[in-house]
Protein backbone atom coordinates (compact mmCIF):
# COMPACT_ATOMS: atom_id res chain seq x y z
CA UNK A 1 0.00 0.00 0.00
CA UNK A 2 1.06 3.69 -0.84
CA UNK A 3 2.34 4.68 2.21
CA UNK A 4 0.52 8.07 1.53
CA UNK A 5 -2.68 6.40 1.67
CA UNK A 6 -4.97 8.10 4.60
CA UNK A 7 -5.35 5.44 7.13
CA UNK A 8 -7.32 5.76 10.70
CA UNK A 9 -6.27 3.69 13.53
CA UNK A 10 -8.84 2.13 15.71
CA UNK A 11 -7.15 0.70 19.13
CA UNK A 12 -7.32 0.89 22.96
CA UNK A 13 -4.91 -1.69 24.77
CA UNK A 14 -1.31 -2.33 24.51
CA UNK A 15 -2.60 -5.14 22.53
CA UNK A 16 -2.72 -2.83 19.96
CA UNK A 17 0.42 -0.79 20.50
CA UNK A 18 2.50 -2.58 18.32
CA UNK A 19 0.64 -2.59 15.36
CA UNK A 20 0.33 1.22 16.03
CA UNK A 21 4.07 1.58 16.40
CA UNK A 22 4.83 -0.51 13.43
CA UNK A 23 2.48 2.24 11.57
CA UNK A 24 4.57 4.82 12.80
CA UNK A 25 7.80 3.09 11.96
CA UNK A 26 6.93 2.68 8.01
CA UNK A 27 5.96 6.24 7.91
CA UNK A 28 2.39 5.26 6.85
CA UNK A 29 0.13 8.26 6.82
CA UNK A 30 -1.64 8.10 10.24
CA UNK A 31 -4.42 10.80 9.97
CA UNK A 32 -6.07 10.34 13.19
CA UNK A 33 -6.43 7.46 16.17
CA UNK A 34 -9.41 6.51 17.97
CA UNK A 35 -9.32 5.14 20.84
CA UNK A 36 -11.66 4.23 23.88
CA UNK A 37 -12.02 7.41 26.60
CA UNK A 38 -9.84 7.96 29.41
CA UNK A 39 -10.53 5.51 32.57
CA UNK A 40 -10.21 6.01 36.58
CA UNK A 41 -7.92 3.62 37.76
CA UNK A 42 -6.13 2.85 41.00
CA UNK A 43 -6.97 3.74 44.77
CA UNK A 44 -7.46 7.76 43.70
CA UNK A 45 -9.94 6.68 40.83
CA UNK A 46 -7.40 9.37 38.40
CA UNK A 47 -8.06 9.36 35.03
CA UNK A 48 -5.69 7.13 32.95
CA UNK A 49 -5.30 7.24 29.04
CA UNK A 50 -5.23 4.27 27.19
CA UNK A 51 -1.67 3.00 26.27
CA UNK A 52 -2.70 3.57 22.13
CA UNK A 53 -3.77 7.15 23.31
CA UNK A 54 0.26 7.27 25.15
CA UNK A 55 1.52 6.42 21.97
CA UNK A 56 -0.35 8.20 19.48
CA UNK A 57 0.40 11.93 21.76
CA UNK A 58 3.98 10.97 21.78
CA UNK A 59 3.99 10.58 18.02
CA UNK A 60 2.29 13.78 17.77
CA UNK A 61 -1.01 11.75 16.18
CA UNK A 62 -4.28 13.65 16.65
CA UNK A 63 -6.33 11.27 19.05
CA UNK A 64 -10.22 10.97 18.95
CA UNK A 65 -12.12 9.85 21.77
CA UNK A 66 -15.99 9.24 21.09
CA UNK A 67 -18.25 7.44 24.00
CA UNK A 68 -20.27 6.53 21.17
CA UNK A 69 -20.07 4.96 17.21
CA UNK A 70 -23.63 5.16 16.81
CA UNK A 71 -24.96 8.61 17.60
CA UNK A 72 -22.95 10.50 14.63
CA UNK A 73 -20.29 12.34 16.44
CA UNK A 74 -17.56 9.54 15.15
CA UNK A 75 -19.13 9.53 11.37
CA UNK A 76 -18.67 13.32 11.61
CA UNK A 77 -14.97 12.89 13.18
CA UNK A 78 -14.06 10.63 10.15
CA UNK A 79 -15.68 12.08 7.46
CA UNK A 80 -14.04 15.13 8.05
CA UNK A 81 -10.62 13.16 8.60
CA UNK A 82 -11.05 10.98 5.07
CA UNK A 83 -9.57 8.08 5.70
CA UNK A 84 -9.04 5.91 2.81
CA UNK A 85 -8.67 2.93 5.25
CA UNK A 86 -9.10 2.30 8.94
CA UNK A 87 -7.27 -0.22 10.72
CA UNK A 88 -8.84 -1.56 14.22
CA UNK A 89 -7.04 -3.57 16.62
CA UNK A 90 -8.63 -4.66 19.93
CA UNK A 91 -10.43 -1.41 19.77
CA UNK A 92 -13.10 -2.18 21.74
CA UNK A 93 -16.59 -1.01 20.10
CA UNK A 94 -18.50 -2.22 17.01
CA UNK A 95 -18.11 -0.13 14.04
CA UNK A 96 -21.78 0.50 12.28
CA UNK A 97 -22.22 0.16 8.38
CA UNK A 98 -21.92 3.69 7.70
CA UNK A 99 -18.27 3.72 9.62
CA UNK A 100 -17.35 0.62 7.62
CA UNK A 101 -18.67 1.65 3.90
CA UNK A 102 -16.63 4.99 4.64
CA UNK A 103 -13.12 4.50 3.22
CA UNK A 104 -12.41 3.45 -0.37
CA UNK A 105 -10.36 -0.10 1.10
CA UNK A 106 -12.46 -0.83 3.44
CA UNK A 107 -11.85 -1.41 7.16
CA UNK A 108 -9.46 -4.36 8.29
CA UNK A 109 -9.28 -5.80 11.72
CA UNK A 110 -6.26 -8.12 13.52
CA UNK A 111 -7.36 -10.46 15.71
CA UNK A 112 -5.54 -12.51 18.46
CA UNK A 113 -6.81 -15.92 17.25
CA UNK A 114 -7.04 -18.41 13.39
CA UNK A 115 -10.36 -17.25 13.00
CA UNK A 116 -12.82 -18.38 12.64
CA UNK A 117 -12.12 -19.93 15.88
CA UNK A 118 -12.09 -17.78 18.98
CA UNK A 119 -14.19 -14.84 17.48
CA UNK A 120 -15.08 -12.31 20.50
CA UNK A 121 -13.94 -10.65 23.24
CA UNK A 122 -10.98 -13.24 24.50
CA UNK A 123 -9.43 -15.08 21.93
CA UNK A 124 -5.78 -15.63 23.57
CA UNK A 125 -7.13 -16.84 26.88
CA UNK A 126 -9.76 -19.16 25.67
CA UNK A 127 -7.05 -20.72 23.59
CA UNK A 128 -4.86 -22.09 26.60
CA UNK A 129 -7.69 -22.79 28.96
CA UNK A 130 -9.11 -25.26 26.04
CA UNK A 131 -5.94 -26.65 25.64
CA UNK A 132 -4.86 -25.92 22.16
CA UNK A 133 -1.66 -26.66 21.27
CA UNK A 134 -1.27 -23.80 18.46
CA UNK A 135 -3.14 -20.56 17.90
CA UNK A 136 -2.21 -17.04 16.01
CA UNK A 137 -3.36 -13.88 14.66
CA UNK A 138 -5.33 -13.31 11.46
CA UNK A 139 -6.40 -9.90 9.23
CA UNK A 140 -9.57 -9.69 8.04
CA UNK A 141 -11.78 -7.85 5.73
CA UNK A 142 -14.54 -6.02 8.44
CA UNK A 143 -18.14 -6.07 7.80
CA UNK A 144 -21.05 -5.89 10.16
CA UNK A 145 -20.85 -9.06 11.89
CA UNK A 146 -18.58 -9.90 15.30
CA UNK A 147 -14.81 -10.91 13.79
CA UNK A 148 -16.87 -12.32 10.74
CA UNK A 149 -15.06 -10.93 7.30
CA UNK A 150 -13.15 -12.42 4.70
CA UNK A 151 -9.17 -13.72 5.62
CA UNK A 152 -6.93 -12.04 4.48
CA UNK A 153 -3.31 -13.05 6.46
CA UNK A 154 -3.47 -15.59 9.14
CA UNK A 155 -0.09 -16.13 11.17
CA UNK A 156 0.44 -19.14 13.17
CA UNK A 157 2.38 -20.18 16.67
CA UNK A 158 2.50 -23.18 19.16
CA UNK A 159 1.23 -22.51 22.10
CA UNK A 160 3.97 -22.95 25.29
CA UNK A 161 3.23 -26.07 27.77
CA UNK A 162 3.45 -23.41 30.75
CA UNK A 163 2.68 -20.18 28.81
CA UNK A 164 0.30 -18.02 30.54
CA UNK A 165 -2.60 -15.84 28.61
CA UNK A 166 -0.34 -12.69 29.67
CA UNK A 167 2.95 -14.30 28.07
CA UNK A 168 1.26 -15.42 24.94
CA UNK A 169 -0.72 -12.17 25.01
CA UNK A 170 2.39 -9.73 24.82
CA UNK A 171 3.56 -12.31 21.90
CA UNK A 172 0.60 -12.37 20.16
CA UNK A 173 0.49 -8.50 20.03
CA UNK A 174 4.33 -8.40 18.25
CA UNK A 175 3.06 -11.19 16.14
CA UNK A 176 -0.25 -8.74 15.06
CA UNK A 177 2.35 -6.29 13.85
CA UNK A 178 3.83 -8.60 11.25
CA UNK A 179 0.26 -9.72 10.64
CA UNK A 180 -1.08 -6.60 9.62
CA UNK A 181 2.44 -5.31 7.81
CA UNK A 182 1.71 -8.36 5.55
CA UNK A 183 -1.64 -7.27 5.10
CA UNK A 184 -0.93 -3.95 3.74
CA UNK A 185 1.30 -5.33 1.55
CA UNK A 186 -1.59 -6.64 -0.38
CA UNK A 187 -2.70 -3.61 -1.14
CA UNK A 188 -2.23 -2.23 -4.56
CA UNK A 189 -3.58 -0.91 -7.57
CA UNK A 190 -5.93 -4.13 -6.87
CA UNK A 191 -8.10 -4.10 -3.41
CA UNK A 192 -8.29 -7.81 -2.06
CA UNK A 193 -10.89 -9.93 -1.80
CA UNK A 194 -9.72 -12.24 0.93
CA UNK A 195 -11.16 -15.84 1.91
CA UNK A 196 -14.56 -15.91 3.24
CA UNK A 197 -14.94 -17.79 6.89
CA UNK A 198 -16.43 -21.10 7.38
CA UNK A 199 -19.09 -20.69 9.54
CA UNK A 200 -19.41 -24.36 10.64
CA UNK A 201 -16.00 -24.21 12.04
CA UNK A 202 -16.49 -20.76 14.53
CA UNK A 203 -16.57 -20.70 18.00
CA UNK A 204 -17.23 -17.56 20.47
CA UNK A 205 -14.69 -16.63 22.66
CA UNK A 206 -16.88 -14.91 25.83
CA UNK A 207 -15.15 -11.85 27.43
CA UNK A 208 -13.96 -13.21 31.09
CA UNK A 209 -15.12 -12.60 34.17
CA UNK A 210 -13.70 -13.68 37.61
CA UNK A 211 -16.24 -16.14 37.93
CA UNK A 212 -14.67 -18.31 34.57
CA UNK A 213 -11.85 -18.47 37.46
CA UNK A 214 -13.37 -20.77 39.89
CA UNK A 215 -11.71 -24.09 39.96
CA UNK A 216 -13.70 -27.11 40.09
CA UNK A 217 -11.37 -30.09 41.12
CA UNK A 218 -14.15 -32.65 39.70
CA UNK A 219 -12.18 -31.97 36.37
CA UNK A 220 -9.01 -33.50 35.50
CA UNK A 221 -5.53 -31.82 36.35
CA UNK A 222 -4.32 -30.83 33.13
CA UNK A 223 -7.67 -29.21 32.18
CA UNK A 224 -7.31 -27.20 35.97
CA UNK A 225 -3.92 -26.50 34.56
CA UNK A 226 -4.96 -24.80 31.65
CA UNK A 227 -7.81 -22.62 33.31
CA UNK A 228 -4.57 -21.72 36.09
CA UNK A 229 -2.84 -20.58 32.56
CA UNK A 230 -5.14 -19.17 30.72
CA UNK A 231 -7.00 -16.84 33.36
CA UNK A 232 -2.92 -15.62 34.81
CA UNK A 233 -2.94 -12.43 34.79
CA UNK A 234 -6.49 -11.99 35.34
CA UNK A 235 -9.00 -12.60 36.72
CA UNK A 236 -7.07 -15.71 38.03
CA UNK A 237 -7.78 -18.93 39.07
CA UNK A 238 -9.25 -19.65 42.39
CA UNK A 239 -10.71 -22.36 45.16
CA UNK A 240 -11.87 -21.84 48.69
CA UNK A 241 -10.97 -23.02 51.76
CA UNK A 242 -13.16 -22.36 55.03
CA UNK A 243 -15.06 -20.07 53.44
CA UNK A 244 -12.05 -17.68 52.29
CA UNK A 245 -10.99 -17.48 48.34
CA UNK A 246 -7.54 -18.71 48.01
CA UNK A 247 -5.99 -17.91 44.16
CA UNK A 248 -3.81 -20.27 42.33
CA UNK A 249 -1.44 -18.36 40.35
CA UNK A 250 1.35 -21.44 39.24
CA UNK A 251 1.08 -25.07 39.35
CA UNK A 252 2.31 -28.64 37.73
CA UNK A 253 0.25 -31.62 36.41
CA UNK A 254 1.57 -34.67 38.95
CA UNK A 255 0.01 -38.05 39.27
CA UNK A 256 -2.16 -38.74 42.29
CA UNK A 257 -5.51 -39.99 43.66
CA UNK A 258 -7.73 -39.22 46.29
CA UNK A 259 -10.79 -37.47 46.56
CA UNK A 260 -11.43 -34.46 44.26
CA UNK A 261 -10.01 -31.55 45.94
CA UNK A 262 -8.42 -33.56 48.67
CA UNK A 263 -4.73 -32.26 49.87
CA UNK A 264 -2.37 -35.18 49.49
CA UNK A 265 0.62 -34.04 51.41
CA UNK A 266 0.80 -31.32 54.38
CA UNK A 267 4.13 -30.16 53.60
CA UNK A 268 3.33 -30.00 49.70
CA UNK A 269 0.54 -28.31 48.30
CA UNK A 270 -0.73 -31.78 46.17
CA UNK A 271 -4.44 -31.31 45.66
CA UNK A 272 -6.32 -34.47 43.97
CA UNK A 273 -7.94 -33.92 40.70
CA UNK A 274 -10.84 -35.81 38.76
CA UNK A 275 -8.33 -37.53 37.16
CA UNK A 276 -4.76 -36.61 38.52
CA UNK A 277 -3.07 -33.94 40.41
CA UNK A 278 -2.09 -30.80 40.73
CA UNK A 279 1.00 -29.90 42.52
CA UNK A 280 0.03 -25.76 43.78
CA UNK A 281 3.32 -23.93 43.51
CA UNK A 282 2.42 -20.18 44.03
CA UNK A 283 -0.84 -19.00 45.99
CA UNK A 284 -2.47 -15.87 46.91
CA UNK A 285 -4.78 -15.81 50.43
CA UNK A 286 -7.76 -13.74 50.25
CA UNK A 287 -6.26 -10.09 51.47
CA UNK A 288 -2.70 -11.42 51.13
CA UNK A 289 0.16 -11.35 49.17
CA UNK A 290 0.80 -13.75 46.62
CA UNK A 291 3.11 -16.51 47.77
CA UNK A 292 4.82 -19.63 47.62
CA UNK A 293 2.16 -22.43 48.43
CA UNK A 294 4.49 -24.36 50.91
CA UNK A 295 4.70 -21.12 53.20
CA UNK A 296 1.13 -20.96 52.80
CA UNK A 297 1.02 -24.71 54.22
CA UNK A 298 3.19 -23.80 56.93
CA UNK A 299 0.85 -20.96 58.16
CA UNK A 300 -2.01 -22.73 57.91
CA UNK A 301 -0.67 -25.99 59.24
CA UNK A 302 -3.81 -27.99 57.10
CA UNK A 303 -3.65 -31.63 57.68
CA UNK A 304 -3.69 -34.12 55.08
CA UNK A 305 -7.14 -35.37 53.69
CA UNK A 306 -8.42 -31.40 53.94
CA UNK A 307 -11.07 -30.81 51.11
CA UNK A 308 -10.04 -27.50 48.96
CA UNK A 309 -13.04 -26.45 47.08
Amino acid sequence: MNRDTRIVFMGTPDFAVPCLQRLIDLKYNIVGVFTQPDKPKGRGYKLTAPPVKELAVTAGIPVYQPEKMRDGTALAMLTELAPEMIIAVAYGKILPKEILDLPRYGCVNIHGSLLPRYRGAAPIQWSIINGDKVTGVTSQKMDIGVDTGNILVKLETPIGEEETGGELFDRLALLGADCLEQTLDLFGETIPEGEKQNEEEATHASMLTKEHGEMDFNLSAVQLHNLIRGTSPWPSAYTWLDGARVKIHKATVITGNGAPGELLDEKKMIIACGEGALHILEVQPEGGRRMNAEDYLRGKRLEKGRIFG
